[in-house]
């Protein structure tokens, strides 16, 4: 698809069930029925950076900071193996509490003890950096940039470079990680043009997993107010990444849950392939506060097991079986 191609498949005056049913169909060769799990371990919330979208941003005085122990993490793994996730996704703030070579050392003792595949989403660091995460066992690292519109990441993100947030995700090749990226969909001042272009990035950096949810304001951020994206526009968001991008792993994010009570469902029938239950210590889930009205916030990891399964089964989808590495010829 070129660029003129995307922008009409994005409009909301075009109906997009033709869209969504090639996208399936895509999704259904290329990767079949299996949907892969992936422990979600929401580690620290402590953050330095000043997104004006994100609810645990550096300055948030509303925000009750945590960052869960070695032993605490070590045991969300165990939890992870125990109910047969094969891969853990470990994701905090920009915490300089756990810096490279103290998740070095975390990575390196959940390997040992689990064997799990390991995706750390901790933030920009250094090319050495990355090479010492890789080294110790870190599968994957996931990095989105959010938008590829330098003006508007500019706005969003005031104290981060552009240049550099693709830097690092060259430097994660580079280390020979997995990499994962994606945006946000309904951003204010985002235009159709722009996410276009998002959707030819995904290609061009030939991405082994994409992320995308819709923008959900944070009343507790300087972009209170905003109006949100919407579900409609972020399936057709993922439909298209399915398509341009063919065996790229994406899941059906909590986002997308978050604003519809179908939301993960409907991804799942567009091209998504992934599914992320949480299972962070029920008691600090609130905390991880990115956006209001996420869900999954109260239930015990065995009930999101058996939630996710019930799914799937209604679905006619199953778990699927192995870790879900990347399908890219390339790595």
């Amino acid at each position: 698809m070129n660029k003129v191609d995307i922008i009409a498949a994005l409009d909301p005056d075009n109906d997009p069930a033709t869209l969504f049913a090639l996208a399936d169909n895509i999704r259904r060769e290329e990767l079949g029925d299996g949907v892969h799990l992936r422990g979600l371990i929401e580690f620290s919330n402590h953050c330095r950076r000043r997104c004006y979208y994100c609810g645990i941003r550096a300055g948030n005085a509303r925000v009750r900071r945590y960052r869960l122990t070695a032993d605490q993490i070590l045991g969300c793994a165990r939890t992870a193996a125990r109910l047969n996730y094969k891969t853990i996704v470990m994701q905090s703030g920009e915490d300089n509490h756990w810096g490279p070579r103290e998740l070095a050392d975390m990575v390196a003792k959940v390997k040992q003890e689990t064997g799990l595949a390991i995706t750390l989403s901790v933030g920009e660091h250094s090319k050495e950096d990355y090479k010492l995460l890789r080294a110790a066992g870190a599968d994957r690292f996931l990095l989105r940039f959010e938008t590829s519109d330098r003006r508007l990441f500019s706005m969003l993100k005031p104290d981060s470079d552009y240049d550099n947030r693709f830097r690092c995700l060259a430097w994660l090749k580079e280390a020979g990680f997995q990499v994962g990226s994606g945006v946000m969909a309904g951003l204010p001042g985002q235009t159709l043009e722009s996410m276009a272009d998002d959707i030819l990035m995904f290609k061009q950096l030939e991405l082994d997993m994409v992320g995308i949810g819709p923008f959900i304001a944070n009343p507790d951020t300087p972009m209170a107010g905003a109006v949100g994206g919407s579900l409609d526009l972020s399936l057709r968001m993922v439909a298209l990444a399915r398509i341009v991008t063919r065996n790229t792993h994406i899941p059906a994010t909590t986002a997308m849950g978050s604003i519809d009570p179908q939301g993960r469902q409907k991804a799942l029938r567009c091209g998504a392939n992934v599914l992320m239950p949480n299972i962070s210590p029920t008691e600090h889930r609130v905390d991880y506060s990115l956006y209001p009205g996420k869900i999954c916030t109260n239930e015990a990891p065995e009930q999101c097991a058996g939630c996710v399964d019930a799914m799937l089964g209604a679905l006619g989808r199953h778990r699927a079986q192995g870790y879900g590495h990347t399908l890219k010829a390339n790595v």
